[in-house]
């Protein structure tokens, strides 16, 4: 999968690579030819006294260090110039894969882990590339070249290079293996440790309001403490690679210089010669330990791009139609056709055999107990799923059928978890329609009920005061109340205009007296429109022009507020459990 990710995502950068290696060919090169040059300069310079020699040779010696630098630097920068860009465009690929995934896949995956991968695992590829770039030239070049110019100087000590090579690989190989299942378990705990923090900082409220911190503080240190042990596991290996590579080539150096010093007493290898050898030997083992320690990020690297593919593999449920059809009649009706949808691996479906028809220009409301399937019901009209039974149709058309942009165009929904996006309130209600005027958001905040609020909203001091739309809105819209941030959603889906509307209990956090007003505000904004809202509260839905009960995801009722309290049982036992707490209230 790692060979797979580079080779697409690396294709537009074919020219780095060329450079790259014709770069670090030259750079390898000169290094491979500087030892000799010093050989050449100890048996012919220094041993006959020739200072021009010296002088000569030593010119040349300079110059080819100052071209194996510049080239070097060179090849670096566009093995990070590559690097980071197959690194930028992987994230952007993850970021594309995921914003068209439904419901259904964000639920299999988890936010903790899409994040983990989408940053630290392509982090992980990005390095990896890099390292390959720097040293897949170098390594091979200067091994072979290492020992093809070490036999040159000395046959007679070739033997140690087959000796301390396998020797080196030996030890490498081993610590590789223990590696690689540390690796995997390390991005597994990262997933954790982000899932833990995530939640912690998004139920903070939570958290506080019961008194959990302690309980909290404490999950926490258990995921900490499980990375941190699998972060030291992978530590002592590479503290054990250290002494233990430093350790062969020490004894091989000893070696060299133990048995080449009996064949330079015996006279068959100038001290030169000797030298070149050694420092052949030693640019042998250096490459071979930078080729491993390149290849000890490939266990991480192979885990991380494996992750990455299943993401970039993972097609959503909810696809868009290769032929898609535009409905010819544009009025909002909304119509369910034995509509039925089950969650993957549920005994049951939460939603059964569902029918009814939202006509244009009427609000329909949904009731039922929790869990009886209102929301999932709502969430099949915009296709944040598929129904798994059935047909949704928006004016005569399966939603299935329509692309994506119809869909939106037609389609504004205010969800049951209200949530605002970092920047101006301007910002936020423009979401749906980005040329929209002021005038038109100040009318739908008249709507929704929150001009006063935001008119009177100021953000930031000094200078950097911001004001009325121009106010600054916090990630997720911490910095507004429960209320306010849900009718700034709500205002957001009316700038927008489109035929049908769908409130998934998008009144729950608003007092009663504002709740009538908004809502008789209502009427005469989407007038003409389609209006599905489902609530919780009854009051909320009593002039509502179809009413429809569910039960455990079947309809159990059908009509208006007085007919279904003359016919139907389920509503009026909600009607009456209503009644009752507010009594007691």
């Amino acid at each position: 999968m790692l060979w797979k990710l580079v080779r697409h995502y690396g294709k537009p950068y074919w020219a780095h690579v060329v450079a790259v290696l014709v770069l670090q060919l030259a750079a390898t090169l000169a290094t491979l030819y500087l030892p000799s040059l010093n050989a050449d300069i100890i048996d012919n310079g220094i041993a006959t006294g020739d200072t021009e020699y010296i002088w000569r040779v030593g010119a040349v010696m300079l110059a080819v260090a100052l071209a194996q630098v510049i080239t070097a630097i060179a090849a670096v920068w566009f093995g990070a110039r590559m690097s980071m860009s197959i690194g930028r465009d992987i994230r952007q690929a993850i970021y594309t894969r995921v914003d068209h995934f439904s419901a259904e896949e964000m639920g299999r995956f988890g936010a903790p882990t899409l994040i983990t991968r989408g940053t630290n695992d392509v982090q992980q590829v990005q390095m990896v590339v890099l390292m390959a770039l720097n040293f897949m030239v170098m390594v091979p070049i200067m091994s072979i070249g290492g020992i093809v110019m070490a036999i040159q100087e000395d046959p007679g000590l070739s033997w140690l290079v087959w000796v301390s090579v396998p020797v080196l690989l030996l030890i490498v190989g081993v610590l590789v293996r223990r590696l690689m299942p540390l690796f995997e378990r390390m991005q597994t705990n990262i997933d954790d440790v982000n899932g833990v923090m995530r939640e912690q900082i998004m139920g903070i409220r939570v958290v506080r309001a019961f008194v959990r911190e302690r309980h909290e503080t404490g999950r926490f240190t258990d995921a900490n403490a499980t990375l941190t042990k699998t972060s030291v596991n992978i530590g002592r290996l590479f503290i054990l690679m250290g002494p233990l590579i430093t350790m062969v080539l020490h004894l091989a150096t000893a070696a060299v210089l133990w048995f080449g010093g009996h064949r330079v007493d015996d006279g068959l290898v100038e001290v030169g010669a000797l030298t070149a050898f050694m420092q052949y030997l030693l640019q042998i083992l250096m490459a071979v330990m930078m080729g491993t320690f390149m290849f000890m990020m490939f266990p991480r690297a192979i885990i991380t791009a494996r992750r990455i593919g299943e993401v970039l593999t993972t097609t959503g449920s909810v696809q868009e139609p290769e032929y898609s059809i535009e409905p010819q009649s544009k009025d909002g009706t909304v119509e369910f056709r034995n509509v039925s949808f089950a969650y993957p691996g549920a005994e049951a479906p939460i939603v059964d055999g569902v029918s009814f028809t939202a006509e244009a220009g009427r609000t329909t409301a949904i009731i039922g107990s929790t869990g009886s399937g209102k929301t999932t019901l709502i969430n099949l009209v915009p296709r944040l799923y598929d129904s798994t039974g059935g047909t949704v149709l928006i004016d005569g058309v399966p939603v299935a059928e329509m692309s994506r942009a119809a869909l939106t165009e037609a389609v504004g929904f205010v969800p049951q978890k209200p949530f605002l996006f970092s920047g101006s309130v301007a910002d936020n209600l423009r979401f749906g329609k980005p040329d929209a005027s002021e005038q038109e958001l100040w009318a739908a905040l008249d709507t929704a009920q929150a001009t006063e609020f935001v008119r009177d909203r100021t953000t930031g001091e000094g200078e950097s005061a911001a004001t009325g739309l121009d106010s600054s809105i916090s990630q997720g819209g911490t910095n507004v109340s429960g209320g306010q941030r849900q009718r700034l959603c709500i205002a957001r889906a009316l700038v927008a205009k489109p035929r049908i509307y769908l409130f998934d209990d998008s009144f729950s956090a608003l007092d009663v007296t504002t709740d009538a007003r908004l809502r008789a505000a209502l009427n005469g904004y989407t007038e003409g429109a389609t209006t599905i809202m489902v609530a919780q509260r009854v009051s909320s839905i009593t002039e509502a022009d179809q009413i429809i009960v569910l039960e455990e995801g079947r309809v159990v009722g059908r009509g208006t507020h007085q007919e279904l309290l003359d016919t139907s049982e389920t509503y009026r036992e909600i009607v009456d459990s209503q009644i009752s707490a507010e009594e007691v209230a």
